[in-house]
């Protein structure tokens, strides 16, 4: 029997620039999932939450997904390949919300590496700038942005503790 364990998150010597990382899987965005992000947030905006006022009222004659559930979608599916072992999320710029997302669209995502840098203060760590995006099903871009990333170099980051390791399991 094998035992595979997939990392999560890469340290600073982990990332070159120019490097793409296709992040799977996708995400089928249900008008639950729209309606229960919009109640958490307190978005109350109808082009969200209201057939009616969707269908007589707007240029999309439907519902539109809140672009914030969508950006969080696709920072979410980076995060087991390039921040799941960061220190840090240190900034995010350039969020752009490209084109409209619907109910029952799927969203994928992408992140290449832009640079990669040693910290001059801290000869622990580095950061890592990307820019991700996020397409629909149809491949149509719909979500963008850039974002610096604190993350450890491999021989200074701390072990993880992962009890379940240790429960004996056959």
């Amino acid at each position: 029997m094998s035992i595979y364990e997939r990392p999560f998150g890469a340290y600073l010597e982990d990332f070159n620039p120019g490097d793409i990382y296709r992040h799977w899987p996708g995400k089928t965005i249900t008008e639950a999932d729209d309606h229960l992000f919009c109640m958490i947030t307190m978005n109350h905006h109808p082009l969200h939450t209201n057939v009616y006022f969707a269908e007589n009222e707007t240029v999309q004659k439907k519902n539109v997904v809140v672009g914030n559930l969508v950006y969080s979608l696709v920072l979410g599916m980076s995060v087991p390949d390039i921040s799941g072992a960061a220190i840090a999320n240190l900034e995010v710029e350039s969020l752009k919300h490209l084109h409209p997302t619907f109910h029952g669209d799927t969203i994928y995502a992408e992140t290449r590496i832009l640079e990669v840098t040693e910290s001059k203060s801290k000869p622990d760590r580095g950061i890592v700038s990307v820019e991700t995006k996020g397409f629909n099903q149809d491949g149509l871009e719909v979500c963008y942005f850039k974002r610096k990333v604190m993350v450890w170099k491999k021989d200074f980051a701390p072990a993880r503790k992962r009890p379940y390791l240790d429960a004996n399991w056959t």
